[in-house]
């Protein structure tokens, strides 16, 4: 079957959108046509070399669409579903046994090394060149091949469009908080980087019943939606010699009981630990890359008993976690459709340099 798909060929290179040929769905796949398609940090820090992938490769992992065949052995997925698809794991290790797939011992297979679990490929371009997946599901194209664990069923009143960044970036910023910090009642939080997964995160410290929350972002516009959305102060990081010192006056020296780090900057994950009060804790969800910044942050772990968590896709059970997500904003309580700006697929490098530039705090490309 041939279809549309945006092949990376080269690290920093651009997408390129070509007729590729996808496989039939093997017996434990399932092809999805794609409605729509989240742009996510993670997708440029691969394409750029900071995470691994064997190239050229199709990326997208923030899929949505309409399931069209499934393999003999799919049980739990029809076509006619309505899905979002997200990062994929084995079901069997003990992470996956205990409640936390996120953390499956086979997440570097199965979502960064180019195959499906099977080993293989199933997209070639007009050459006949095998092309990576990614995440198991590639879903920059018109129809992506899938399977059971990375492939979560939705109400189907919900647009897809909407619903597409569910399966990274905001059930990341989410999960954080609800799964992972788990902050109660009066207390308090510190968010660094309002894009899609920051500004998840703070809709959920709102839920959670926090009285503080404070959010750093060096865009002005983001930092309005941010308080719009239930941060109670702001601090610009272009603004102030020290962000930690900035919460610190906000909190009366005490710093808050939490700090979550969405942006992949290492010198803000020393922030994130000074912003806290004694015994409290700093989640790290952004891409780091190599960088060396242990020996920075010992100290501040040491002196105050704080703790530093690192926190991969919300920690969370998909099947069980995006759709209460859905419900969340079906009510009115969690309104993600005020993240989201959409661009025609053919579009998509374009969403992606307006990403990057800030101007579009989560990109949703249509099909």
């Amino acid at each position: 079957m041939i279809t549309k798909a945006a092949v990376v060929y080269e690290h920093g290179g651009p997408f390129v959108i070509k007729d590729v040929e996808i496989d039939e769905p093997h017996e434990n796949d399932i092809l999805i046509r794609i409605s729509a398609c989240g742009v996510c940090h993670t997708d440029a820090a691969t394409r750029d070399g900071i995470l691994p992938i064997p190239f050229p490769a199709v990326l997208g992992h923030e899929g949505a669409g309409i399931v069209e065949k499934v393999g003999s052995a799919v049980k739990s997925v029809k076509p006619g579903d309505h899905v979002v698809m997200t990062q994929n794991f084995c079901g069997v290790c003990e992470s996956c046994m205990t409640g936390h797939p996120m953390s499956c011992i086979h997440v570097g297979d199965y979502n960064f090394m180019g195959v499906y679990p099977d080993g293989e490929k199933r997209l070639k371009d007009e050459n006949g060149t095998p092309l990576s997946s990614f995440f198991s599901q590639s879903s920059f194209a018109a129809y992506a091949i899938t399977n059971e664990h990375n492939t979560i069923v939705i109400d189907q009143d919900i647009d897809l469009g909407i619903a597409a960044p569910l399966g990274c970036g905001i059930q990341t910023g989410a999960g954080a908080v609800i799964n992972v910090l788990k902050p109660g009642p009066g207390q308090t939080i510190t968010v660094f980087g309002c894009g899609g997964v920051g500004l998840s995160a703070i809709m959920a410290a709102k839920l959670s019943g926090c009285v503080e929350i404070i959010a750093v972002d060096v865009v002005p516009g983001r930092l309005e939606l941010a308080m719009e959305l239930g941060a109670t102060h702001t601090v610009n990081g272009k603004e102030v010699k020290s962000i930690s010192n900035e919460v610190m006056s906000y909190t009366g020296g005490r710093g808050t009981d939490f700090s979550l780090e969405c942006t992949g900057v290492p010198a803000l994950v020393n922030e994130a630990l000074n912003s806290l009060c004694k015994r409290g804790t700093a989640g790290l969800v952004g891409a780091l890359g190599n960088q060396d910044i242990v020996s920075r942050m010992m100290d501040t772990l040491m002196k105050d008993c704080r703790r530093l968590v690192g926190i991969l896709e919300g920690d969370s059970i998909p099947q069980l976690f995006i759709p209460k997500l859905v419900e969340l904003y079906k009510k009115g309580l969690f309104p993600i459709d005020k993240l989201v700006k959409f661009y025609d697929f053919e579009d998509i490098n374009k969403a992606f340099e307006d990403s990057e530039k800030g101007t579009a705090i989560k990109p949703v490309l249509r099909f």
